[in-house]
């Protein structure tokens, strides 16, 4: 979901970082990131697709749980309020992201300016009704992030690949 200058995208992932120090390894869920979006100059006529980059990111949310948990647990579930240009910042855990993980983002989405501030995000960065069109967004956003987590658990999503090596990140994002 994309607007004028920022939006918002979710995939399932699958995670295995051998470099992590954490009981059980790999993690599943679903991951959340508020991204800056960029137009690039048409390549055919005025009628053609406009190519759009999905560029530097601003805000991540992970719900992500051991693979070894049960599914639903979310027993790993952060976010990261900061950005080093691509790198995120340190996982941030907090106790309601993971008992009530769609309340939570609700509340981010409807505080999204003080999410962006927090993030270290220019108002000159975004578009002159972004803030507004992100807040608005939040209820599709969170039934979008909740689908997803459903097929999480169900077991349709978040899926191990069928070979890899130490690590993998089986993922959009």
């Amino acid at each position: 979901m994309a607007f004028d200058r920022v939006g918002v995208v979710v995939s399932d992932l699958y995670f295995v970082d051998p470099n992590l120090d954490q009981d059980g390894g790999a993690e599943r869920g679903v991951r959340l990131e508020l991204r800056l979006f960029e137009r690039d100059e048409l390549k055919g006529s005025v009628y053609s697709a406009v190519p759009i980059r999905v560029d530097r990111p601003i805000w991540r949310v992970d719900l992500l749980e051991c693979v070894a948990s049960p599914r639903g647990s979310l027993d790993r579930a952060h976010h990261h309020p900061v950005f080093r240009g691509w790198e995120p910042g340190m996982r941030v855990f907090v106790e309601e992201l993971s008992a009530d993980p769609l309340s939570w983002l609700a509340k981010q989405f409807a505080a999204i300016d003080d999410v962006l501030e927090v993030a270290g995000v220019d108002a000159a960065e975004l578009g002159p009704r972004d803030m507004e069109d992100l807040r608005s967004a939040g209820p599709l956003v969170v039934a979008a992030v909740e689908r997803l987590l459903d097929e999480v658990k169900e077991g349709r999503a978040g899926l191990e690949p069928d070979s890899h090596g130490d690590f993998v990140r089986s993922s959009w994002l």
